[in-house]
């Protein structure tokens, strides 16, 4: 349940830079510092939570859900 509290705060939080990157972007002409630097800190979020994922993944604290499996086993015709 921690492990769901976290992924759900790091999304929030990714969106919430994406957010400021575009109040950023439409308050000023140029774009400027400040929207590079929310985009910055949105790409880094996305790729710790990416990498957080994988190794929560590996080491069992978060497991797959079976959406989009079959429930039938698939069955080989080969001689």
């Amino acid at each position: 349940m921690f492990a769901k509290f976290l992924i759900i705060l790091a999304l929030i939080f990714i969106i919430g830079s994406l957010g400021s990157a575009l109040i950023y972007l439409l308050s000023h002409k140029d774009g400027g510092q400040r929207t590079y630097q929310a985009l910055t800190w949105r790409i880094a979020l996305s790729i710790g939570l990416f990498i957080c994922l994988i190794i929560a993944g590996k080491l069992g604290i978060i497991q797959p859900n079976s959406l989009g499996q079959s429930s039938t086993p698939v069955v080989s015709n080969k001689p």
